[in-house]
């Protein structure tokens, strides 16, 4: 501050000199200094005022950046560290072994040997997966068919009410049959998904875990 008032002070004084030099003798040479001395102010000044809008410019600009910045960390930390983790794997019987059904209406299974439940979104109690976040799912079950007594066997993957995808098995020349399937389905919070045996059919199981579902969230939508 104290550098800008000198120069003013120089400027205005070189401009009194100036006008002394020339022999400006009438009575407005002093209000000629005086004039010239506040036109150097106000250019001076005029100057200062310009550099400092163009000063704050470049920090709104900069803030802008700065903003845009720390959203983008945001993002990062949600794709990082925020993305909501569902994942599930049971098995049909917690012990014992046996036929399962057959049932005069078709009932959804109840997996109960649970290996991994994360985010507590599968029931064992019920057999059903509840989507708590909405988002793009995989879903797999397996099936065996042990043709004793009743050699029938047929279960689906069911969204809400809607089949998705079955596993079928009748008698045949063999004692048994295993087999499986799976879906990538998209899912909206309170959706519900589970394995349903269909009516007058059974589903054999023991401690080698045939039966199987498992699921987990892809990814948010």
């Amino acid at each position: 501050m104290e550098k800008i008032v000198l120069v003013l002070m120089l400027g205005c004084c070189f401009c009194v000199a100036e006008n002394n030099d020339k022999g400006c003798q009438n009575s407005g040479s002093s209000s000629s200094g005086d004039i010239c001395c506040f036109i150097t102010i106000a250019q001076t000044v005029g100057a200062l005022g310009e550099k400092v809008a163009n000063m704050a410019d470049e920090i709104t600009l900069l803030e802008t950046r700065l903003q845009n910045t720390d959203r983008e960390v945001l993002e990062l930390r949600s794709l990082i560290g925020g993305t909501p983790q569902v994942a599930f794997s049971a098995a049909l019987r917690d012990s014992g072994s046996g036929n399962i059904g057959p049932f005069t209406t078709s009932t959804p299974l109840k997996y109960k040997r649970i290996f991994s439940n994360y985010g507590d979104c599968y029931n064992p109690s019920t057999g059903i997966f509840t989507a708590t976040v909405n988002g793009m799912y995989f879903f797999r079950f397996s099936m065996l068919n042990n043709v004793d007594p009743i050699p029938k066997s047929g279960v689906s993957l069911k969204k809400n009410d809607q089949r998705l995808t079955s596993v079928w098995d009748t008698s045949g020349t063999d004692s048994h049959d295993i087999g499986s399937n799976a879906a990538v389905i998209p899912l909206k919070v309170g959706d519900n998904v589970y394995v349903e045996l269909q009516e007058n059919m059974l589903v054999f199981d023991d401690y080698m875990n045939y039966n199987s579902f498992s699921g987990f969230l892809l990814f948010p939508l």
